[in-house]
């Protein structure tokens, strides 16, 4: 399914409550990407519907929220959000409000976050309807909470990340009396469920505008109310170049950690905080680990043997690693890349010659040495020691003699 057809399947519903005498507008971010150029993720559609006349219109309507005015509609496999005109009360756990009423557009419009996204469009006109001054700070580049920005934030403590998301992944600049009101509240970011925190944060990492985003996080004391403790370098020299090479999430969350702490991340320390601090799954934990070792493996490339040259550079971090590690000596990975090239020529991860098949065929007996023999034996193929089986094998007892000689 296109995104034109997106936008027409969200159009025919609009269209579908306008015939019942309904206003039904496309809202909030849907209106901002499309006044700006962009291609909507997704539609969604305000109403003066009430829930139950939604489903009126739409019995096979799905109701996730009907307390708070929202209805889901399933049209051509597209899915999409039907919201009730609202104001809010108080939000007393700085996440939900812990009432909603039902209300007039303009009513709505005032109860959102930013005035960029608090603007409505009618999708059969084409009419933008705007009550927050969104469209003209949409015109001026400008990202400002609607109202006053310390109850906006104060209602949600997460709309702090998301004005940075949305100053890197939209170009625009933050209004200074929001910056300074994000800059006071930035400590209440401690009390964002850690998973929330790492959703946002994922999010700056994969844009192209992630250096503007993670350099004003940091500026606005974001990384500090994230992370527990200041950064001790302000230059993103290595995200800069890891996310530019195409890094994966883990490989930019270590360039992150290694930058803030002016290159000397311990890759055990940085992999536990990072977790620990926005909830990482434990594949994301181990890349940046492994990352962050490899990395540092770099640094010592010339006092390591062959074999453990070509394991790291046959790792699945090993070339993003080395463009790490070339923003600090560009010439040293140069070197190293020359030589991996060199190294190439005999293979820097061949098909093993001996297996543990192969080995337990032989007589040897599974144990706790029976892994270490196997990559012993690997390292002497590596290196070019051994060529064949029958050599292979050799060594094999050999080490095994030696073990069990102990």
């Amino acid at each position: 399914m296109t995104a034109d057809s997106a936008r027409a399947v969200a159009a025919s519903i609009a269209r579908d409550l306008q015939s019942r005498g309904f206003t039904a507008w496309f809202a909030g971010g849907c209106v901002r990407d499309e006044l700006l150029g962009l291609q909507p993720k997704d539609y969604d559609i305000a109403t003066d519907a009430t829930p139950e006349q939604v489903v009126d219109v739409f019995p096979a309507a799905h109701s996730v929220g009907a307390a708070f005015g929202v209805i889901l509609v399933r049209r051509q496999n597209i899915t999409v959000e039907i919201a009730t005109f609202r104001e809010e009360g108080a939000y007393s756990d700085h996440r939900r409000p812990d009432s909603v009423r039902f209300s007039s557009a303009e009513r709505d419009a005032h109860r959102r976050d930013f005035t960029i996204n608090g603007l409505f469009r009618d999708p059969v006109t084409g009419e933008v309807h705007d009550y927050v001054g969104g469209r003209h700070d949409l015109e001026d580049g400008v990202l400002r909470a609607i109202g006053d920005p310390d109850a906006r934030l104060n209602e949600d403590h997460l709309r702090m990340l998301r004005a940075v998301r949305f100053v890197a992944s939209l170009g625009v600049q933050l209004d200074p009396m929001t910056a300074e009101a994000i800059a006071r509240h930035a400590p209440s970011l401690q009390g964002v469920s850690r998973e929330r925190i790492g959703d946002e944060v994922r999010q700056i990492l994969r844009g192209t505008g992630r250096i503007r985003g993670i350099a004003l996080l940091e500026e606005l004391g974001l990384g500090k109310a994230i992370l527990g403790c200041a950064p001790e370098s302000t230059t993103l020299n290595r995200l800069d170049a890891v996310g530019h090479a195409g890094g994966e999430l883990p490989a930019m969350l270590a360039a992150w950690a290694t930058d803030r702490s002016g290159g000397a991340a311990d890759p055990d320390e940085a992999s536990s905080l990072l977790r620990r601090c926005l909830l990482l799954s434990n594949d994301e934990r181990d890349g940046v680990s492994k990352f962050l070792q490899a990395s540092r493996s770099f640094l010592t490339w010339h006092e390591l043997t062959v074999a453990r040259k070509k394991r790291l550079a046959a790792g699945p971090w090993a070339g993003i690693a080395l463009i790490m590690s070339g923003v600090e000596n560009h010439s040293a990975a140069s070197a190293i890349r020359a030589d991996i090239e060199e190294l190439s020529k005999t293979g820097l991860a061949p098909p093993r010659i001996l297996d543990g098949d192969t080995l337990l065929a032989d007589g040897m007996v599974a144990g706790p040495e029976f892994g270490q023999i196997l990559e012993g034996v690997y390292d002497a193929q590596l290196e070019g020691k051994i060529k064949d089986l029958p050599a292979a094998l050799l060594l094999a007892r050999s080490l095994a003699g030696r073990t069990e000689g102990r």
